[in-house]
């Protein structure tokens, strides 16, 4: 009881504020101890607790737990070493053996047979390779088999833990891994897959962990754009403190407020704040002040978002404001292709954080406040709009790529045509322009693999072809059996033939 008293917390947020903003914890990588706050350990462990001592040994590892029903684990290929150490900074990256490359061309065979079983029979010799897991996970849950695919990725989760580097660290955030070669590439999957998994299963403060943890593995390039969900799983999980710190330390030099969902997440972050029970009355009015100033801005910045959150929400926006030219269709239309793409990536993932009355209430009196600063040609209006016609004009390649792994429909409709139209691939969406490659596919493997394959499908194409010819005459006997009984010559026939 005394850890959980209010010099306990002040200790902790004091604590945490000097911890750089994506500092990494390594217990809030487990998902059950998020599960075990919600519902009590008793609940959670069950009757784990005595089985433990009959489970065989297995190496400790943070993100994930070996379980009793995968396949038993041997070093599949995979190592990791460490390129370069410079100014306080580790590159590291993962590197494929010999024979773990010979599985990955039979991996692109099968890929190119499109036939998942093939996956499934490559898993069986090789129950531990990424790229297959990762293929797979994706089939089993487009089937909706979401725990075999949650399961999948856990299982390649624990394989590149098992593969890490001694001074590789998960929660140190001077660890940098490379987006543009392959064997890298594999990791940020696998680690925004069980991002989206630990969300989806009600573990959204977990679920920020990993968010944080794969920024931190390249916050310059950001490959996978996670700052377009960091404030999603801030507000989820209730860390707005966390959410106005980054936006505060990373405005300077990211501009972050350009991006749609950080000028409404840190508005709606401050309103949270200003709701709490425990701040006077001094402190509930400023921070309510500075959400409504935020808010109005987000709304004048990007007035096509309005229109589109309050129909998700099923809101039926006031007659004044959908009659408004600045509200209006034009708002939308006019917007230039990236602005429309992460508007619509905003209020397709985000638009069930305002379903509350409060908020709704709050969100129609800054609105009603625009329309006045708009009616009084607020200078702000003019500057915004020169801003969302030269800045938005083409969205970069890490942002599709997020898009395209986030699938949310309203988004995914926005793409451009050039991204649209490129072959995809689970394993690897969208990969890299300036990609390092390290190995390559042999062409010998890859004519002598064709060679087989078209031998294999003629093989068995004569087989057929033999199989229906003694079908067909053996049919065509019978019928003259038939005719030669029908003649009444059938007796005498089969006399002088025996």
């Amino acid at each position: 009881e005394k850890k959980k008293g209010p010099s306990y917390q002040s200790a902790n947020s004091s604590a945490s504020e000097h911890r750089p903003v994506l500092y990494v914890e390594h217990r809030n990588l487990n998902p059950e101890t998020e599960l075990k706050r919600y519902f009590g350990a008793r609940a959670v462990l069950g009757d784990q607790r005595s089985k433990q001592r009959q489970r065989q040994f297995h190496r400790c590892t943070w993100m994930t737990v070996f379980k009793e029903t995968w396949p038993r684990f041997s070093r599949p290929g995979i190592s990791m070493s460490l390129v370069e150490s410079k100014d306080g900074i580790q590159r590291f990256t993962f590197e494929h053996n010999r024979d773990y490359q010979q599985v990955q061309f039979k991996f692109l065979d099968a890929v190119e047979s499109m036939d998942p079983n093939n996956f499934v029979v490559l898993l069986q010799l090789n129950p531990y390779h990424i790229d297959s897991l990762l293929q797979l996970s994706d089939v089993c849950r487009i089937q909706e088999d979401q725990e075999t695919a949650r399961d999948l990725i856990e299982r390649a989760l624990y394989s590149f833990e098992c593969a890490f580097h001694p001074v590789f660290s998960l929660t140190s955030g001077t660890c940098r891994l490379d987006y543009c070669r392959p064997e890298n590439r594999a990791f940020y999957l696998v680690l925004f897959k069980h991002m989206i998994f630990l969300e989806k299963r009600g573990c959204p403060r977990t679920a920020l962990e990993y968010c944080k943890l794969i920024l931190s593995l390249d916050p310059d390039n950001d490959p996978l754009c996670m700052l377009l969900i960091f404030d999603f799983l801030c507000l989820r999980c209730r860390e707005y403190t966390t959410l106005i710190r980054l936006y505060e330390e990373w405005e300077v030099h990211r501009n972050l407020s350009q991006l749609p969902n950080f000028s409404f997440s840190v508005a709606l972050s401050y309103y949270h704040l200003s709701q709490q029970e425990d701040i006077s009355p001094v402190e509930n009015q400023q921070l309510k002040q500075k959400s409504n100033v935020l808010l109005q801005n987000a709304l004048i910045m990007f007035p096509g978002a309005l229109m589109p959150l309050l129909d998700l929400c099923t809101v039926q926006p006031d007659a004044v404001v959908s009659s408004h030219a600045f509200f209006g269709p034009s708002s939308q239309i006019g917007q230039p292709p990236a602005l429309s793409e992460l508007v619509s990536l905003y209020v397709g993932r985000c638009h069930s954080l305002w379903k509350e009355a409060g908020l709704m209430l709050w969100l129609e009196e800054n609105v009603r406040k625009v329309l006045k600063r708009v009616d009084s040609h607020d200078p702000y209006l003019e500057d915004c709009q020169n801003k969302r016609k030269q800045r938005y004009q083409s969205a970069p390649r890490n942002i599709h790529r997020h898009v395209l792994m986030s699938e949310i429909k309203e988004a995914t409709a926005t793409l451009p045509l050039e991204v649209t139209t490129q072959p995809g691939m689970g394993f690897d969406p969208l990969p890299p322009l300036d990609s390092i490659v390290s190995y390559i596919r042999p062409e010998r493997y890859y004519l002598n693999a064709l060679k087989f394959s078209a031998l294999y499908d003629t093989g068995m194409n004569m087989r057929k072809a033999g199989r229906l010819l003694c079908w067909l005459s053996i049919w065509a006997a019978w019928c003259c059996m038939v005719q030669l009984g029908r003649s009444g010559t059938w007796l005498r026939w089969w006399c002088g033939h025996t």
